[in-house]
């Protein structure tokens, strides 16, 4: 095929009649081809998308480029960012050779900038602290993060119930716990006789799978105050959308937290949006990074959760794009919902890797102009192939693309620069401390003092009246002897014989 031919069937395929984002120029026989720009309309970037590739080949700059130019258009950002490498967007660029060269062979202006950054937090790492309440998530979501079956989700949910209908605020992990403790000791009469018996084996072994998720670290992220999702769509005063970066480097080793805060926001996020329809382009864009920390550990409940929020959260306005070294750690039913690729190279180093390329080039639309499987493997740092959804939801040519440059900082923001960001943020003094009012642990703690004390008034009262019979029982030896049966019988003759003589 001509290099002509390919001009036309990309400029084809990716040219926008509405607003759009520019990722770079195309790649034809390692020429770098100007006039192929490649272009992703905003009105499909709430369709999801995947960005993979092995270490090393471009996937944060790739990242950083889409989230630097949905800012552009008004369009806020969450990122999840696992290892650290997403805080220089905060920061100005700077233009180096290797960027000017990129970028006059794409035909693309760089413009060094920076762009409005909120560093937040769910572990022990310094920045806006993001909290959920227990109530929240509700009995069948928190079943599922606990991955507990039939029987042990019955008796979430009763306890749930329970809270609902006392008006007892279930707020973190300590609530939950005393709640079921209480189902089956101090408040087992009153649970029996309301809701059924509880079995002291269940309760068991949910209080060990919440003990779990506790270890990883969820107590800091259950509690008050809880966040609102608005902050997290906000614009600059330059129109500008914010980016959102959720500092994550300390619990890549904690998947059962990760995985229970992602679908807390995103069940959050699909409850509280407003339907958008056909919207020109998201409300809102979230890049899952090490997605495989998500999907590796879930459950198939959890899993299927997962799964169904995706399909429907782009009615929201809400596009979801995950990243990750291999397609095949995306599961293939939400693999399936995504329209939006951006693959980065893959390494050959053993035949399974050959078949796990094999199968990855298998995940895009035939190209007459590339032998996918084997350019994968050639691919060069900051080039990926791409295929995304045109206006008609129809997908463009498979196009190896030589990809933009970031125009923020591409390195990260000195731990000085980071703590300096931290304070300045509105947010930060809003949810910077835990709110501690009473709930259901101080409740109940209340209640059980007071079913101890009546208790412990039965009890007394129960002494005193054995204490009364025991006494009435201990007679002075005279009275004894006087009412005994020898006594009075003894008196009665006596009577008797008087009576005789007087006769």
């Amino acid at each position: 095929m001509t290099t002509e031919n390919f001009i036309s069937t990309i400029k084809e395929g990716y040219t926008s009649k509405g607003d759009f984002i520019t990722l770079g120029a195309g790649i034809l026989n390692g020429e770098t081809i100007a006039e192929t720009q490649i272009a992703i309309p905003l009105k499909t970037l709430n369709r999801h998308g995947l960005i993979a590739g092995a270490t090393g080949t471009g996937k944060t700059k790739t990242i950083q480029v889409l989230s630097e130019q949905l800012s552009k258009k008004g369009i806020p950002v969450l990122m999840m960012d696992i290892k650290g490498d997403f805080s220089g967007i905060a920061a100005m660029g700077e233009e180096k050779p290797f960027i000017t060269e990129r970028h006059q062979k794409i035909n693309i202006p760089f413009k060094p900038q920076q762009f409005p950054v909120e560093l937040y937090t769910i572990s022990e790492q310094n920045g806006v602290r993001l909290r959920a309440t227990v109530s929240e998530f509700g009995p069948v979501l928190f079943s599922r993060i606990l991955d507990l079956n039939e029987t042990q989700a019955g008796v979430v949910s009763i306890v749930f119930k329970y809270c609902k209908d006392n008006e007892i605020p279930l707020l973190d992990l300590k609530d939950f716990k005393k709640v079921l403790n209480f189902a089956t000791e101090e408040g087992k009469e009153e649970f029996e006789a309301e809701y059924g018996r509880i079995s002291t084996a269940s309760t068991g072994s949910i209080l060990r799978k919440v003990i779990e998720l506790e270890e990883q670290g969820a107590h800091l992220f259950f509690g008050e105050l809880s966040f609102d999702i608005n902050d997290f769509l906000r614009i600059d005063e330059n129109g500008q959308g914010f980016v959102n970066i959720i500092r994550l480097t300390d619990i890549q080793d904690k998947p059962k937290l990760f995985s229970t805060f992602m679908l807390c926001l995103l069940s959050e996020i699909y409850n509280k949006m407003p339907e958008k329809g056909d919207a020109e382009q998201p409300e809102f864009v979230l890049f899952i990074d090490e997605a495989h920390l998500i999907f590796n550990e879930a459950s198939n409940t959890l899993l299927d959760q997962i799964e169904t929020i995706v399909k429907l959260i782009r009615s929201k306005g809400i596009g979801i794009y995950f990243i990750t070294q291999n397609p095949q750690d995306v599961p293939s039913g939400v693999l399936a919902q995504l329209g939006l690729k951006i693959q980065h190279a893959l390494r050959a180093f053993t035949a399974n890797d050959r078949k796990a390329i094999k199968m990855t080039a298998e995940n895009y639309p035939d190209s007459e102009f590339y032998d996918a499987d084997e350019l994968l493997t050639q691919l060069g740092i900051g080039e990926a192939f791409v295929t995304a959804l045109n206006e008609k939801g129809i997908p463009t040519p498979l196009v190896a693309t030589m990809m933009r440059a970031p125009e923020s900082r591409m390195d990260v923001l000195t731990p000085e620069e980071i703590e300096e960001s931290i304070s300045k943020s509105k947010l930060y003094k809003k949810y910077k401390d835990t709110i501690e009012k009473e709930s259901a642990a101080e409740i109940l703690a209340k209640r059980i003092e007071k079913i101890q004390e009546e208790q412990a008034e039965i009890e007394e009262q129960k002494a005193e009246e054995k204490e009364e019979k025991q006494s009435s029982t201990r007679q002075n030896p005279i009275i004894k002897f006087l009412t005994s049966a020898a006594f009075i019988s003894g008196l009665f003759r006596v009577i008797m014989m008087l009576f005789k003589k007087k006769r």
